[in-house]
C-alpha cells in the first residue's frame, strides 16, 4: 500500500527536525507526504532572525514560509501553514474544523505530531491535542456517521528535546540511513533555526547506536525514533 504521511507540527519547521527522514523515505517510496504547521515560529522559534534587528513579524512569516517550502521540495513534500501564531498558540474551533478536513481530504495512513506534555515548549503539547482530536473527529467511531469519515491511519509521536521530561519512551527506531542527506539538506534550508542541525544530528547518531544494538545490524548511520500512539495490530509476534 502507498503510505500517506501527514505531520503536524506547531511550528513551521517542526516537521524538518524530527521527522525529516520519515518524510523522505515515504516519498522516496512512491508515498505521498504533507506537513502541516499551525504557525510559522515567527515569535519564539526564529532567534536567528530577530538577533539580526530591524525585523517585523510580518518579514519573520514571509521568511520562515519560504523556508519550510524549500525544505518541503527537497523532500518532494507539501507545505501548508495555518498561521495561528506561536508562544501561545491557540487553536480555535473553526482551526480544529478546518484540520479534520484536511486530514478527511488527505486520508493519511500516517499521522506523525508532538508528544502531550513538553515542560520546555508551551506550543508543542497544544498542538498534541489539535491533532490528536482533529484525527479523532475524521475517523469518527470508525463507522458511518452523519460526517464524512475516512479510515483510522497509524498514529506517531515526535522525539521532544528533552524525551525523559516529557514521558517519551521510543518504540520505532526507524533507519533513515538512505535518505540522511536529504534531511541534512532540508535542516539547512531553515536557516532562521541555524542551531538546530547539530543538535539533531547528535541526536541522530545516538540513535543509530541503540538502533545497532537492537536489530544487531552494523550499517545504520541515521535514525529518528517515534513513539506509538495508536496501538500496533499484527498476527504474529
Amino acid at each position: 500500500m502507498t503510505e500517506r504521511l501527514l505531520v503536524v507540527g506547531a511550528h513551521a519547521a517542526d516537521f524538518v527536525w524530527r521527522s525529516a527522514g520519515a518524510v523522505a523515505a515515504v516519498t522516496q517510496a512512491g508515498g505521498r507526504a504533507m506537513a502541516v504547521a499551525l504557525s510559522y515560529g515567527e515569535r519564539g522559534e526564529s532567534a536567528e532572525l530577530w538577533s539580526r534587528g530591524g525585523t517585523n513579524v510580518g518579514e519573520v512569516k514571509a521568511v520562515r514560509h519560504s523556508e519550510a517550502e524549500q525544505a518541503a521540495r527537497i523532500l518532494n513534500a507539501e507545505f501548508t501553514c495555518f498561521d495561528l501564531g506561536d508562544y501561545p498558540l491557540w487553536v480555535d474551533g473553526a482551526s480544529l474544523e478546518r484540520l479534520a478536513e484536511l486530514i478527511r481530504d488527505f486520508a493519511p495512513t500516517i499521522l506523525i505530531t508532538h508528544t502531550e506534555s513538553d515542560p520546555f515548549n508551551p506550543d508543542h503539547p497544544v498542538a498534541h491535542q489539535a491533532a490528536i482530536r482533529a484525527q479523532q473527529l475524521a475517523v469518527g467511531s470508525g463507522r458511518a456517521a452523519a460526517f464524512r469519515i475516512v479510515p483510522q491511519p497509524r498514529v506517531v509521536l515526535f522525539e521532544p528535546h528533552y524525551p525523559e521530561a516529557s514521558g517519551f519512551v521510543p518504540d520505532v527506531y526507524l533507519d533513515i540511513s538512505a535518505v540522511a542527506q536529504l534531511k541534512q539538506d532540508a535542516m539547512a534550508a531553515i536557516e532562521s533555526q541555524a542551531y538546530m542541525p547539530a543538535y539533531q544530528e547528535m541526536r541522530s547518531t545516538q540513535r543509530a547506536w541503540q538502533a545497532r544494538r537492537i536489530a544487531g545490524r552494523t550499517g545504520i548511520t541515521s535514525v529518528e525514533v517515534f513513539q506509538r500512539f495508536t496501538p500496533q495490530v499484527i498476527t504474529q509476534l
